[in-house]
């Protein structure tokens, strides 16, 4: 028998987040953000964005506090369960309503947060959403508090799958991702030896 073969079905499966338990971490975390929300704040964060984005007013320590306790109540979360949470949050709350900094930036800190679960796959998820980022304020910690980590933690040949991704966002038309290959290519080559 072909040693690969018998080896994969030795490996016990992966277990799967239950779609259950991150409707359920989303709802905690948005009912959290909104009850957290100031109407001044919420003010700020629409001028600030010129209305892209809507707001509940949270605080980023209230952000963080409530990504914090998800993770301590939904621990069952596992990679798949922790990038379908971000992909959650950071979609639109409900059909209608404008995407939530809040929870967008609930989502940044989840992946920062667990970027030791995170794949060179998840780079095309995180693609998504630099596209529609709408503000440096979640785009710069993508970047430089998922991304960069993601990508100084793979080992050669997980680096070349994402390089594959990279080199695509060097060449993207949109302004957003060159520019973010460009910063994650400076941060990358701080890491590399001196010639």
């Amino acid at each position: 028998m072909d040693s690969v073969l018998h080896h994969a079905r030795q490996r016990r499966p992966e277990r799967m987040t239950d779609p259950t338990v991150v409707a359920a971490a989303a709802d905690f975390i948005d009912a959290t953000l909104q009850k957290e929300g100031a109407w001044y704040r919420a003010d700020d964060v629409g001028s600030r964005l010129g209305g892209l984005l809507g707001s509940y007013g949270s605080s980023v320590g209230a952000v963080r506090g409530t990504v914090r306790d998800a993770l301590r109540k939904f621990r069952t979360l596992e990679h798949d369960g922790v990038t379908l949470l971000a992909s959650t949050l950071w979609s639109q709350p409900r059909p209608g309503v404008l995407p939530i900094y809040e929870r967008r930036l609930a989502a940044v800190v989840l992946l920062q947060s667990r970027v030791n679960l995170l794949l060179p796959t998840d780079l095309t998820r995180i693609e998504g959403f630099l596209r529609s980022a709408h503000t440096d304020e979640l785009a710069d910690p993508l970047l430089a508090d998922v991304v960069v980590p993601l990508l100084r933690g793979l080992g050669q040949r997980d680096r070349q799958r994402a390089d594959v991704i990279l080199a695509r966002w060097r060449a993207d038309p949109a302004p957003g991702l060159p520019a973010a290959a460009a910063y994650l290519d400076r941060q990358l080559d701080k890491d590399a030896p001196p010639r």
